[in-house]
């Protein structure tokens, strides 16, 4: 049987009976109430009450004070920059031609989400890891810079000095401002390593290594991204060298930042830990010196020179992280130079799974490090999540160091490790080994 719904015809639609109509009781307004409560009403503040909201803190000026407020590492950055000479400041801040690269890094760490577990007991929180064989305090390491005393004049000895006190490792670079010898007896109690370029003079780098290993240092971490200089055009346009130039615009430079000047001018002049003394352009140094013929035989031979555990910095794809360690190496570090050779290139937190899942199916042991792009602990909490063993900071370090020297380099320490522990009790865990790649998702990629 079919049912037919007619539409309702207010001229044929019958009025309903009022008896059919249910009664709706009228509502009535509350009364409005005259009284007002105690604490609302007016009345003019007693000094009793506002003795304890006076609480002024006289004014600090002075560098600790200053360092303590930062929170961030984006805001010691803030403060090198308006304490170091645009040259050295921008030879750290700056990366290759467009900056792309250097961009993309930052930003991968971003395009994540993170994925907390909840009802964890996270009461303490264990930081702790071992690398290459040794405990470290934290997963994270000083990367190696050059001309490091040029930033700030403490340079090299206040970055090994901070990580000792850390209870991490520090690699000083080939192009670092100090020497292998100086920096080992600046921290004798640290976990020292030595990046190394090989250069086409074959000699010398054999006497560096020897020299590295006679100092202590256990780890040598050979850079491989180099064959020639990057374009790094912020370098370009202040006319940086080595040391720098005394000419017009860096003395109208100075009279903004005398305190750096006063320090340069006053220490020690610049020294290397593989030659004495250079003047010149950066780009001019890295390619007359270092080597655009390496091979993996060149591996091989470090290889058998080097005893300690070895290194290979700058890989950039799965097949050479496979290729590097079935060579000999210990452990890898995804790294595109922090941006510094070529733009546009692999971005290391993206390559980090790839290579991750390739040594797990491989069953091989090396260990995978990350750095480029790492400006908090909330970035290395998702770097190790996602498969690495360790993270390096390069311009992170920096930015403590022209910020305040040596306290400086201890507050990025601390900052980072703060952002860890609160990071990793907000994911629900309390160790290291307790993150996977369930933590983290990757959200544009």
């Amino acid at each position: 049987m079919t049912h037919t719904i007619q539409p309702n015809n207010p001229e044929t639609t019958p009025a309903p009976d009022a008896t059919d109509v249910p009664a709706v009781p009228a509502l009535t307004p509350a009364p409005a109430s005259s009284a007002v409560p105690a604490a609302l009403k007016r009345r003019i503040p007693k000094y009793s009450d506002l003795a304890p909201l006076m609480q002024f803190k006289k004014p600090e000026f002075s560098t600790e004070a200053r360092l303590q407020r930062a929170s961030s590492i984006w805001e010691l950055r803030d403060i090198a920059k308006r304490r170091t000479p645009q040259a050295p400041f921008d030879y750290t801040d700056g990366a290759a031609e467009e900056e792309i690269t250097l961009g993309r890094a930052r930003q991968a760490f971003r395009d994540i989400e993170f994925r907390p577990g909840i009802l964890r007991n996270v009461s303490a929180i264990d930081l702790s890891t071992r690398i290459l064989g040794k405990p470290s305090r934290l997963p994270v390491g000083i990367a190696p810079t050059g001309f490091t005393r040029m930033m700030q004049s403490e340079g090299e000895y206040a970055g090994s000095q901070a990580a000792e006190a850390a209870g991490i490792p520090y690699t000083l670079s080939t192009m670092g401002t100090a020497s292998i010898e100086d920096v080992a007896a600046a921290a004798p109690n640290g976990r020292n390593w030595f990046q190394l370029y090989l250069w086409t003079d074959r000699d010398r780098s054999l006497e560096l290594i020897d020299r590295a290993a006679k100092a202590g240092n256990d780890t040598l971490m050979v850079t491989v991204d180099t064959a020639v200089a990057g374009a790094r055009l912020r370098d370009v346009r202040n006319g940086m060298t080595i040391p720098p130039a005394l000419t017009l615009k860096t003395v109208l430079d100075a009279s903004y930042r005398p305190a750096w000047w006063f320090n340069f001018l006053t220490h020690e002049p610049l020294t290397f830990a593989s030659l004495s003394r250079y003047t010149g352009t950066v780009a001019d140094l890295i390619n007359s010196m270092f080597d655009p013929t390496l091979t993996f035989e060149d591996l091989d031979w470090l290889r058998e020179t080097w005893k300690g555990k070895l290194v290979v910095k700058g890989i950039q794809t799965v097949e050479d992280a496979r290729r590097v360690v079935d060579h000999g190496a210990d452990g890898v570090v995804l790294s595109n130079h922090g941006g510094r050779q070529l733009d546009r290139a692999p971005i290391p937190f993206h390559l980090l799974p790839e290579v991750k899942q390739a040594f797990t199916s491989d069953n091989t042991d090396a260990a995978i490090m990350l750095d480029t792009g790492i400006m908090s602990g909330a970035d290395i909490v998702a770097a190790l999540a996602l498969g690495a063993d360790f993270t390096l900071i390069g311009r992170a370090y920096l930015y403590g160091l022209m910020a305040g020297g040596r306290a400086g380099v201890d507050r990025t320490l601390q900052i980072l490790e703060k952002d860890m522990a609160r990071t990793m009790a907000l994911l629900g865990v309390s160790r290291i080994s307790e993150l996977t790649p369930e933590h983290v998702r990757l959200l544009n990629k």
